[in-house]
């Protein structure tokens, strides 16, 4: 994907953002979930440990879970004697502007908090923090941990994420002509890879380390110890609606101060995990201990140091 297209692609998704964000509904989303009894969350169904399908189909994860007691508590404030969670699948091309016109309440993925995108959405306290790496063929040409290696290869990323966007701009900066190929989610983009049709793949490291580990030639990959670029990852909220976002910010923090997080965050990183019950054994960085002991919501990579 070169550059323009890309950038025909961004000012799209900004104005269909743009237009549809006055939909919500005038009430809030509080008030639609009381009169409804539902709550809509968006999830990645293909991004593992944090939103994916289980050996039945079942949408399951690290954040997707988190997301499913934010609903609970929520539901318990509004004194509602049940509630409907409803999953809707999403991409990272489609989650902003989901969340815009209303389709979607929360996203429940790896958004990562940038600043830039606080102008379309709002984001609820970080709840993990990941960094960029690169992942290419044993044997490959490359260097895992040098972008510049890749000179005039292809690099695969998903469309509309942090690692798409990081490569692009690198690439445009060094003068590097690296080859980005947009992948609807983070299996696509790593199938680019291992046909061939792609040199390396930018991800997140644990979804890369998920990815790699899941791959029936596992041991054919290496994964870059150096990371790129950092990436706080927080649930994504409509923007302007206060009350909505202060309920739910209330929720996750009550869930990292009562242990449940660091629960979640064993389960998925530290036990098996479907679909071949591998266990990524992916302690909690000091960093994420950081962010759980002292919630926030800021796009800063400064405030995580």
């Amino acid at each position: 994907m070169t550059i323009k297209p890309i950038l025909a692609w961004v000012c799209a998704l900004v104005v269909s953002a743009g237009a549809t964000v006055a939909r919500a509904d005038d009430g809030g989303r509080l008030d639609r979930i009381r009169k409804t009894g539902t709550i809509q969350i968006g999830f990645p169904d293909a991004s593992p440990p944090f939103a994916f399908l289980d050996n039945d189909g079942k949408p399951i994860g690290y954040t997707l879970e988190i997301c499913e007691h934010v609903a609970q508590r929520i539901k318990a404030k509004l004194g509602l004697a049940a509630i409907q969670i409803r999953h809707v699948p999403v991409q990272s091309a489609t989650r902003i502007p989901l969340i815009s016109n209303g389709t979607i309440d929360l996203e429940c993925g790896t958004a990562t908090n940038l600043p830039e995108r606080h102008k379309l959405v709002s984001f609820a306290p970080t709840t993990f923090v990941a960094q960029i790496v690169l992942v290419a063929r044993k044997g490959a040409d490359v260097d895992v941990n040098d972008l510049a290696s890749f000179r005039g290869k292809a690099i695969s990323a998903q469309a509309g994420g942090q690692t798409q966007r990081y490569v692009v701009q690198a690439s445009a900066r060094d003068n590097l002509d690296i080859r980005v190929m947009a992948a609807k989610d983070t299996a696509e983009a790593f199938l680019l890879l291992s046909s061939g049709r792609a040199q390396g793949t930018a991800n997140d490291d644990a979804m890369a380390y998920t990815t790699v580990a899941n791959a029936p030639d596992s041991d054919s990959y290496k994964i870059g110890t150096k990371g790129l670029e950092f990436a706080p990852y927080g649930i994504l909220e409509p923007k302007d609606d206060p009350a909505f976002k202060a309920a739910v910010d209330e929720a996750v923090i009550g869930l990292m101060k009562d242990g449940t997080v660091a629960r979640l965050y064993a389960k998925y990183f530290e036990s098996p995990i479907p679909p071949r019950q591998i266990n990524l054994k992916l302690p909690m960085s000091d960093v994420l201990k950081r962010a759980l002991a002292r919630p926030t919501d800021s796009g800063d990579p400064a405030d995580y140091q």
